[in-house]
């Protein structure tokens, strides 16, 4: 059973939406005509600190008492949820402590330090990370906002799809990117809330599927080594995401990285709109699944757009 509802989203919406930007719905014939559907693409990388993360964030800061908070936020984060929080933590003139993994991107570790978080790094492992936050919480006594594997947070993220159906109206398919699984968890139940005829997919890396391969088996399974280039999805989901996705999503996509990268550039190049690789992932999906949304009304959550452009020769 789910500790997050419908109830909950439409809750964070009305606590976040002073602070957040109602994110542009973009949309190419271009795409369209390559996906063999309609796609329109709720785009978060325009999101305060590029990433849909920051509803999640805003909505926990938002919901700790002035005794929670006091003393601070910590998390860790390969980049988005980290810069999310700082921004957030910022806001409400808190401190932020970061755990992150040493190979983070450059562009995700400046993002961070630029809101005035404190960043700490650790091996690009999750038990590394998890031994890190630990320690933090111990020196610091902040308190711990999980980057998916927290009801505010991901009642939070489920308010980019709520905008999305709401400006453009209900779809037959909602897709996003999994990690964690906090924003298809959110996405999935305010998606069944709106309409239990909606299905719900998930594009993932092929080198990062513990989401695919856990509702295989029916269990949450960990990744240990993920190798994908969409470095904010090399998360494994928990307990709650699991739960939550397996209750309400049709199916996980695996694609492999090429087609993410060449995803990525159709969307630069259609959409003049440069977007990181987790974010390239669910239309990766939709073109490796084109007989999965032949002819249905599609929407995108793109997950954000905090990318080192240096890695793309196709850019210039």
């Amino acid at each position: 059973m789910s500790d997050v509802t419908f109830e909950d989203i439409v809750k964070a919406h009305e606590r976040i939406r002073p602070f957040i930007t109602k994110t542009p719905v973009m949309n190419s014939s271009a795409i369209d005509s390559a996906a063999g559907c309609t796609v329109f693409f709720k785009c978060e990388n325009f999101q305060k600190a590029g990433a849909f993360k920051f509803r999640g964030a805003t909505n926990a800061v938002l919901s700790l008492s002035g005794h929670d908070s006091s003393k601070g936020v910590c998390t860790h984060s390969s980049g988005n949820h980290a810069a999310a929080l700082a921004l957030a933590a910022k806001m409400r003139k808190i401190k932020c402590f970061v755990v992150m993994p040493e190979n983070a991107p450059a562009v995700k570790k400046e993002n961070v330090m630029s809101f005035g978080a404190q960043i700490f790094d650790v091996e690009s492992t999750l038990k590394a990370r998890i031994e890190g936050l630990e320690k933090v919480v111990a020196k610091t006594g902040a308190a711990f906002i999980h980057p998916y594997d927290n009801p505010q947070v991901i009642a939070g993220q489920g308010t980019a799809v709520k905008e999305l159906m709401e400006e453009m109206g209900l779809m037959d398919v909602v897709i996003t990117p999994v990690g964690g699984g906090g924003l298809l968890s959110g996405t999935s139940i305010m998606v069944k809330g709106m309409s239990k005829d909606i299905e719900v997919y998930a594009g993932e890396p092929a080198g990062a599927d513990d989401a695919y391969r856990s509702m295989k088996e029916g269990r949450p399974l960990a990744m240990n080594n993920p190798q994908t280039v969409a470095d904010g999805l090399r998360t494994s989901l928990s307990e709650r995401t699991f739960s939550i996705i397996k209750t309400n999503v049709s199916a996980i996509l695996p694609v492999e990285d090429e087609l993410t990268l060449q995803a990525m550039k159709l969307v630069y190049d259609k959409l003049d709109v440069l977007i990181e690789p987790s974010s390239a992932v669910p239309l990766a999906a939709i073109l490796a699944n084109r007989e999965l949304f032949a002819g249905k009304k599609v929407g995108l959550i793109v997950s954000g757009g905090n990318v080192d452009k240096s890695l793309y020769k196709w850019l210039s």
